[in-house]
């Protein structure tokens, strides 16, 4: 692909409006990288945003088909990408050759915004930023792979990775797991030695008689044996599969290139997901910021407030994040503009007082700033979500109505509501799932938990991951569960799936299901 190789060379009167906007930018304390505008087709967007933003990315057929999604759903009318920013310094964005102008101005102050927020956001401050260049080695080392190993064998590897892509423990960058040597010594430091055999005390001529060597030997060994059989594998639950995948899974050198690959981007692209609605929130909040007191026209402001009305819209059983991030940043704003917040504020139970306070503090702009350095979605929500939120923006949660197939208002209770949209955010909404044992029932066999919170395994989701992951392990694989109340044992041994309930005991199941793979 050519896309990067016109040396960044907008038109005239693009990078005229780049200079302007990225003033305002400053002038209003944004914080980002140097920004690298292209400008494209929609085709060439569209290839792009197939491969994730990163045009030198390794071949596969998952993005060939995402473009296809793309450029169908744009021939069609169904969908069209304005932008499109990756997090990396220099930053990168791609504009829309047949953009409006105004759109142009639109997307270059959010693309700002993103940035901004890509390189002062806590829970970015651990990704690769020269990851245009890491996803192009990338590129170059799996399509050597391919060379060597056949394109087949590969691309058939790097499903079963993608399959797994989600688990890994997207908190580890900044949270120390376990200690350096656990890996090679895993015994404290303190512990006794039981390699070394007890010995009985003699005399020094004696020593050899009343303490054979031979013997000593046997019990050392013997000793060892029962250490490793009693040792936990892994001590702790792990919930980076990935990485114990890499550790001690049974794979060739390039099937171990390949897996850490997919791990180091799923890690890249992880506070992404953490940081969704604040990310949407801020960019959308600054462009609407400068376009409203700075660039926009009496012209444009139809147009404007078409396309913006557009982006904010919300639908029936879906969340917008960029509609609830830049209403909360608005609502913080003001808040700590008015000193609604702390102790006195929180305990007025007088509605009018509440609506009338205003101690004129003017701290609004610096607490939004605040906020965007050291939250993610779930303490965003969690911390500034409010009752007077809720009412005003009629937020509610809904449940699906297995008599009817319908979606159903369940509850405009606060609580609920907050709970059920950190209970979507958590872990981006996926399983937790964790490695507990690694030589189940001593045969090298693989068992996985899952952390049940109340929602079952989709069951023909979990069989596909455990068909990947039996893949990679070359084991037998079980992911212990919750199935209708019931504690639940899903295997598969790389022939058949079987469903076991489970008892009193995890080891001896009773067979509930079998199923064919």
């Amino acid at each position: 692909m050519s896309i990067m190789s016109n040396e960044h060379n907008l038109p005239p009167d693009l990078r005229a409006l780049q200079v302007e906007t990225e003033q305002h930018a400053r002038e209003f304390g944004l914080d980002f990288y140097d920004t690298i505008f292209e400008v494209l087709d929609y085709d060439e967007l569209s290839e792009i945003a197939a491969l994730g933003g990163f045009p030198t990315r390794y071949p596969h057929w998952r993005f060939g088909m995402e473009y296809q999604q793309l450029s169908k759903g744009y021939r069609y009318g169904l969908q069209k990408i304005y932008e499109m920013v990756i997090n990396n310094d220099p930053c990168y964005a791609y504009l829309l050759r047949c953009n409006q102008w105004v759109d142009q101005k639109l997307v270059m102050a959010h693309v700002y915004g993103h940035n901004d927020f890509f390189k002062n956001n806590i829970w970015f401050s651990r990704t690769n930023r020269k990851m245009m260049d890491e996803t192009a080695n990338h590129g170059n080392r799996i399509r050597s792979h391919m060379e060597r190993q056949g394109e087949d064998a590969v691309e058939n590897f790097i499903d079963s990775c993608l399959s797994l892509e989600n688990l890994i423990d997207i908190h580890s960058p900044f949270i120390k797991r376990r200690d350096d040597h656990d890996r090679y010594d895993f015994r404290p430091d303190d512990a006794e030695d039981s390699s070394i055999p007890s010995k009985f005390q003699s005399k020094e001529y004696m020593d050899s008689f009343v303490n054979p060597p031979g013997v000593l030997k046997e019990q050392a060994k013997q000793r060892e044996v029962e250490r490793q059989k009693s040792r936990q594998f892994p001590e702790q639950p792990e919930r980076d599969v990935l990485l114990f995948l890499l550790e001690h899974a049974p794979l060739t050198p390039w099937q171990r290139d390949v897996l850490g690959i997919i791990r180091q981007e799923a890690y890249y692209f992880a506070p992404q997901g953490q940081t969704k609605i604040m990310n949407e929130g801020w960019a959308s909040y600054w462009h609407s910021t400068i376009m409203t007191t700075r660039t926009l026209s009496p012209s444009e402001v139809v147009d404007y407030a078409d396309h913006h009305s557009g982006t904010m819209a919300t639908q029936p059983g879906r969340l917008n994040p960029y509609k609830l991030g830049i209403e909360l940043f608005r609502d913080i704003e003001e808040r700590w503009n008015k000193g609604q917040f702390g102790a006195e504020y929180d305990d007025c139970d007088n509605y009018e007082a509440r609506e009338r306070w205003d101690k004129k503090l003017g701290l609004g702009r610096e607490k939004i700033f605040e906020v965007r350095r050291i939250h993610n979605d779930v303490t965003f929500v969690d911390t500034f979500l409010t009752p007077d939120f809720c009412r005003r923006y009629k937020m509610f949660s809904y449940k699906h109505n297995d008599q009817n197939e319908t979606y159903e208002i369940e509850s405009r209770e606060f609580k609920q509501i907050k709970d059920r949209l950190l209970f979507g955010l958590t872990n981006f909404g996926q399983p937790i799932i964790r490695i507990k044992d690694g030589n189940f029932r001593n045969r090298g066999e693989l068992y996985l938990q899952h952390e049940h919170f109340g929602i079952d395994l989709k069951l023909d989701h979990a069989q596909d991951t455990l068909r990947h992951l039996n893949r990679l392990w070359t084991r037998p694989v079980h992911i212990e569960t919750v199935i209708d109340g019931r504690s639940t044992l899903l295997s598969f041994d790389g022939t058949d799936h079987t469903i076991r309930p489970l008892g009193g005991s995890t080891h001896e199941p009773e067979s509930k299901d079998r199923r064919r793979a």
